[in-house]
């Protein structure tokens, strides 16, 4: 599997927060019993499932092995695997994070912060290369303080956008076809900023986090992955496989321009 494949799909992400205390006296059990099921169930209106790492790595060694088991399920079902954990690190231990989460899930996705520079970056383009798989990198974020540093103004522009160009032309070595497998992170919250990185960067995909609970619009427009968690993964607040069909469809027939 090639995480490009994801663009070929219905654009929505299925954002997997998974929240124990929702899930009765045997929460890991239920767990992975209702995300099994789940991912069964909207298969067909999904792009990728996304694991958002905090969450699993704060159940201890049996929560990151619940993940590992819950993303080779997926994988399994034919969807693509997009690993949530903001990895960045320079040298040696950029390139352990690469190998941990491209290397061995060949085909998938990481979502990595620029902050420490290209340079700090390069071990996951190139692991995500050789792995078919590709590399969402923050741009502009999704929280309401994400302009505290990425709207800074630089030469007259923003400094997100100065960092969506830079990413651009790193992404034309790691093009295949018509996507590059360097894509950017743009909230849905911030449907202004998703235009501007679009027009700048019109190979990347763009991972759209914030659909649903957050607020954002479902947009639509080609290489953009629209990601709903609290909204799919626990409709109403609790496990519901009925009511995260009725949201998935919802959400897809919404689609705005």
């Amino acid at each position: 599997m090639d995480f490009l494949s994801a663009l070929e799909r219905p654009p929505l992400v299925l954002g997997v927060d998974p929240r124990p205390e929702l899930h009765g006296p045997k929460p890991l059990v239920h767990l992975r019993r209702y995300a099994l099921e789940l991912f069964e169930a909207l298969a067909e209106s999904l792009a990728a499932v996304k694991f958002q790492l905090a969450f699993f790595e704060a159940l201890g060694p049996e929560g990151m092995a619940l993940l590992f088991e819950l993303a080779s399920a997926a994988r399994v079902m034919g969807l693509p695997v997009l690993f949530d954990g903001k990895r960045g690190d320079i040298g040696s231990t950029a390139e352990a994070y690469a190998e941990a989460y491209l290397d061995r899930f060949p085909g998938s996705a990481l979502t990595v912060n620029p902050y420490l520079g290209l340079d700090a970056l390069a071990p996951f383009f190139r692991a995500a290369m050789r792995s078919g798989g590709a590399v969402f990198v923050l741009v502009k974020t999704s929280n309401p303080g994400s302009g505290f540093l990425q709207d800074l103004a630089v030469e007259g522009r923003p400094l997100y956008l100065h960092l969506a160009e830079a990413l651009a032309r790193e992404g034309e070595a790691l093009r295949e076809g018509p996507w590059s497998r360097v894509g950017m992170v743009v909230g849905a919250t911030y449907p202004e900023a998703v235009r501007a990185v679009r027009d700048v960067a019109p190979h990347a995909p763009l991972l759209l986090p914030g659909v649903g609970a957050q607020g954002g619009s479902p947009l639509k427009g080609k290489g953009l992955l629209l990601a709903a968690s609290r909204a799919l993964f626990y409709p109403g607040g609790r496990p519901d496989l009925e009511g995260a069909q009725e949201a998935a469809k919802g959400l897809l027939s919404a689609l705005v321009e």
